[in-house]
């Protein structure tokens, strides 16, 4: 990306466009500012996960994570370029597979809870499968690399995992085990 922002308050906004990393403007309701704000607003939730006490390798990974998310919102925001490359995508991958390893099979469905960290990670989760939709839905009308959607379609699976971590981390004293939903009709037998 050759434009650096030397000045945040430039008023070019004023009218309801913004710039794109190519120079040009678009309206700031366009599914292509949508899916770089849905991004951002990812990669900032990340950056209040990585805010609470986490194991050293969990850390390092979303360090990782947040430097990609900056590429994909970079790419996203220059039509026709890439900056998210495949092997971030192959890294999630290897993640996934390292930390689900470690973990019980679930036999019950989980509820978004426990301890803050693992509450903040599904708060991520659930932000990034909006931007995986934000994507899905330019690309209905514009071009956009597979990496981009293949990789928020990962991170929402491995933040789910990771939520799962860091309730068995326990290191606020409160963690211990997934917070498992309790159906009425489940303790019921399934009599309606």
């Amino acid at each position: 990306m050759s434009n650096r922002l030397t000045q945040i308050a430039t008023r070019t906004g004023d009218d309801g466009s913004t710039g794109l990393g190519d120079g040009s403007r678009t309206r700031k309701d366009a599914l292509r500012v949508q899916a770089m704000g849905d991004v951002d607003e990812l990669n900032s939730g990340l950056g209040v996960l990585l805010a609470e006490p986490l194991p050293d390798d969990v850390r390092a990974l979303l360090v990782t994570i947040q430097h990609e998310l900056f590429n994909l919102g970079g790419e996203l925001s220059i039509p026709g370029f890439t900056l998210l490359k495949a092997d971030a995508v192959l890294r999630l991958d290897e993640a996934l597979a390292h930390y689900n390893e470690q973990l019980p099979r679930l036999k019950e469905f989980i509820l978004p809870a426990g301890t803050r960290s693992a509450a903040l990670a599904h708060v991520s989760r659930t932000v990034a499968r909006r931007a995986e939709r934000a994507v899905v839905a330019l690309h209905a009308v514009e071009a956009v690399n597979d990496a981009p959607r293949q990789y928020l379609n990962r991170l929402s699976d491995l933040l789910f995992v990771l939520a799962r971590v860091l309730n068995r981390a326990n290191l606020d004293g409160l963690g211990g085990d997934d917070v498992y939903w309790r159906s009425e009709k489940l303790a019921r037998g399934g009599d309606e």
